[in-house]
């Protein structure tokens, strides 16, 4: 059995789960985030189940290790660089530049294989940990869940931007009120509540909140939309941008992080400068003045998504991984 323990509320949690689905022995166990802040905890999930592979994420994973179990790391995101301390609360800042720098440490040396799910993060991970093999497997939307499903849109109608993620730093969420203020009078912002939502963002009037969706759920959200906007300053990969992009959405995103490996600038959608809120709105706008254009790059982002990050190539190479492991085992 290939044991999965993951903290809940999070893309990484999403993508384990669908492997749980899509691979037979293996089993995700969960547990609230809250845990972490007293890491000992962790050492009992899942113990009592028989494990011949461990895979799960670099920052606990030294507290789910078992002698003689081999264990398979994936980076699904990095922030332990010096660049994320500008976007980190004081206490998040101390946190990841000493216990979980140490806790990553430790897992990696006893890691057998790591992953990441983007060239950046796997080439950050080695700059920053000093590590030499990261094998790069991108995350996979299910093109047969996440698809074009909504009505012949009509010109003249109100233009709908989703903004999907964690109301954070990270995710871009100070920026919200500025763009929303610069947009065209018939566009308008919905967004999407999660686990780590900052009080501190009072949004105004022209946001409206879609409340906390279910992930099942999403596939309805984006086809009500008409655009994503993704003004975060990193991203592991961008599962939502990868689930719109199937949904047939453009997206307008901060040029950063592995974002330009899922968006082509320009044909499916437009890369901006971070924090530039006078550009992202000038390229909200400009979608919603054209129909045409939404369609033409909503129609290239799913034609991408079918080419290069489906859900079956994902599991396929995962699949092969474990496999591989558990032969070299044996």
């Amino acid at each position: 059995m290939i044991i999965s323990p993951m903290a809940t509320g999070n893309g990484a949690f999403v993508v384990h789960k669908i492997l749980e689905q899509q691979l037979n022995d293996y089993r995700v166990f969960p547990y609230h985030p809250l845990k972490t802040l007293f890491p000992p905890l962790l050492f009992g999930i899942g113990r009592h189940n028989r494990a011949d592979l461990i895979h799960t994420t670099p920052d606990y994973a030294w507290f789910h290790a078992r002698a003689g179990v081999p264990m398979v790391l994936t980076f699904h995101n990095f922030v332990l660089d010096a660049f994320m301390k500008a976007y980190s609360s004081r206490l998040q800042t101390i946190h990841y530049q000493t216990d979980l720098r140490w806790f990553t440490r430790q897992a990696v040396r006893k890691a057998n294989v790591i992953t990441a799910v983007s060239r950046f993060t796997a080439n950050l991970a080695k700059q920053e940990l000093g590590l030499e093999n990261i094998q790069v497997i991108y995350n996979g939307v299910d093109e047969n869940r996440f698809y074009p499903n909504r009505p012949q849109a009509t010109t003249g109608q109100p233009v709908k931007v989703l903004f999907s993620g964690n109301l954070t730093l990270r995710k871009g969420a100070q920026w919200l009120n500025a763009i929303a203020e610069r947009l065209n009078p018939n566009v308008r912002i919905f967004y999407t509540v999660g686990l780590r939502n900052n009080n501190a963002f009072k949004l105004s009037d022209k946001l409206q909140s879609l409340g906390s969706i279910r992930h099942q759920d999403m596939p309805e959200i984006y086809n009500q939309m008409d655009l994503l906007l993704f003004p975060t300053v990193r991203e592991g990969f961008g599962l939502s941008v990868a689930e719109a992009m199937a949904c047939g959405l453009p997206v307008v995103a901060t040029d950063c992080s592995a974002l330009p490996e899922l968006i082509d600038e320009g044909r499916g959608g437009f890369l901006c400068p971070m924090g530039d809120v006078d550009y992202f709105a000038e390229k909200i706008n400009q979608l919603a003045d054209s129909l045409s254009l939404r369609r033409l790059m909503g129609e290239y982002n799913r034609a991408k998504i079918e080419q290069a990050f489906t859900l079956k190539v994902m599991v396929e190479n995962y699949r092969n991984l474990f496999e591989e492991l558990s032969g070299r085992q044996s």
